[in-house]
């Protein structure tokens, strides 16, 4: 006896399955809160805009308890314990509105069927509204606005089909009251439900647009600075390669310069020869690496504090009015200290040019205490005119920490008094050696 393989299930159990999908789906929503229990508005920058939840809970409170209790006393002639009691179980939870307006809804919702079945049993004027009541009407609107505001797109779906199927079955048990306030209800509840999503979804979109602009900032912050790393990677590899040439050059031409040498010692010149090309080999496989976007290295060797003078020069013509004041003497700057100070220094000309055009510039570079401190300060742009570049990121100074922090020094940057910028870096410089002292011996 041979089976057919089963089939896809037929169209009536598929409708069936999501039908109860979406069943179990809709109670989940109306059973479990979908925001945690903060009040509304707890982010608001103000105290008063935080308190201010609270304030309009408390007056609906207040309002709606004496309201329902005096209309159902003298409209629907409700014993006055009776009347109390169901004033207070379907106004006292609008004070949960402001942090827990699901939860508020589990008490009101049966409370006002429950206010309903009473009003169905006491005889009542051909204007009265039925099966809800005038005040538990209006209360049932302002929840319905917490829900909107708070809950999700399923859950206030659910709760507007739970209150037209509750008012829809209220009129089947009594067909001969008129069922105006339940219609008028189920159209309310949704233009009200409907208000409501549409603000909470506009203020999550806010919100979510602001954190993607937050993380984006922080991603081109990143990206930024690994730009400035590379560059600085790249111009440390011109300044040390070009040691390394010499060292390879003065090791290969020592056997022919110095006469006399002996074999271990022309061994000695070869092995160190050797070791700098493979230095250089590795530096230009890492440099291939950095260069992976098809740039192409700078031919002219790396500017140092040699090139100042021509720098605030240019600045000058630039139409900046700069002054340099450059030590005669600043003894022994290693390479990556050179090329940092006038990096640091053509950065922060480049700012005064973009930010305050025509401020009076000052540039110091002096030496004291083993460190090269380099200085520039502009005063405010002498007139109120708008600047070259009003949408700065400061990004400029993340090169010039970066560059900074590479010679284990220091950098203070920002405004003065004046309306002015002040730039001041301090890099460690290498000790000085007295030409009396021997060179220190290492151990290799």
């Amino acid at each position: 006896m041979s089976t057919s393989p089963a089939g896809p299930p037929p169209p009536a159990d598929g409708l069936l399955s999501a039908a109860r999908r979406n069943l179990r789906e809709l109670a989940h929503g109306l059973s479990h809160a979908s925001h945690p229990s903060t009040p509304l508005l707890a982010g608001a920058p103000k105290p008063w805009q935080r308190m201010l939840p609270y304030v309009v809970v408390l007056a609906l409170t207040a309002t709606f308890i004496p309201v329902t209790i005096n209309v159902l006393t003298t409209q629907y002639d409700v014993p006055g314990a009776l009347a109390g009691a169901l004033g207070v179980a379907q106004a006292a939870p609008l004070l949960m509105l402001a942090h827990r307006p699901l939860q508020a809804w589990w008490i009101i919702f049966p409370a006002d069927i429950a206010g309903a079945l009473v009003v169905l049993s006491r005889s009542t004027g051909p204007d009265a509204l039925w099966p809800w009541t005038a005040p538990a009407l209006i209360a049932y609107l302002f929840l319905l606005l917490a829900l909107g505001l708070r809950e999700t797109r399923r859950t206030v779906v659910g709760v507007w089909v739970v209150t037209a199927a509750a008012g829809a079955a209220l009129h089947l048990i009594a067909p001969d009251r008129a069922a105006d306030s339940a219609l008028l209800l189920s159209i309310l509840g949704a233009v009200v439900l409907v208000i409501g999503a549409a603000v909470r979804e506009r203020g999550e979109a806010t919100r979510r647009l602001a954190e993607q602009e937050t993380i984006s900032e922080a991603e081109r912050a990143q990206r930024t600075l690994l730009e400035e790393r590379t560059r600085i990677a790249r111009e440390l590899h011109d300044v040390v390669a070009h040691h390394m040439s010499v060292i390879t050059v003065q090791a290969d031409s020592a056997p022919y310069r110095i006469s006399g040498l002996s074999e271990p010692a022309q061994e000695e010149f070869a092995s160190i020869a050797a070791a700098a090309r493979e230095s250089l080999g590795e530096m230009r496989r890492l440099l291939s690496v950095l260069r992976s976007d098809g740039t192409e290295g700078d031919r002219a060797p790396q500017p140092g504090l040699d090139r100042l003078q021509q720098l605030v020069e240019a600045t000058v013509r630039a139409g900046l009015p700069a002054e340099l004041s450059l030590a005669a003497e600043l003894g022994e700057v290693p390479p990556a200290v050179d090329l940092s100070a006038y990096r640091i220094v053509q950065e922060a000309l480049a700012n005064v040019v973009r930010h305050a055009p025509g401020a009076r510039t000052q540039v110091s570079v002096r030496a004291a205490a083993g460190h090269l401190n380099v200085l520039v300060v502009n005063g405010p742009a002498p007139k109120p005119a708008a600047p070259l570049e009003s949408a700065g990121t400061g990004h400029g100074l993340v090169g010039m920490r970066e560059r900074v922090r590479l010679t284990g020094g220091t950098l203070d940057t920002g405004p003065l008094p004046d309306g002015g910028f002040r730039v001041a870096a301090r890099m460690p410089l290498p000790p000085a050696v007295s030409p009396s002292a021997p060179p220190p011996s290492e151990d290799l």
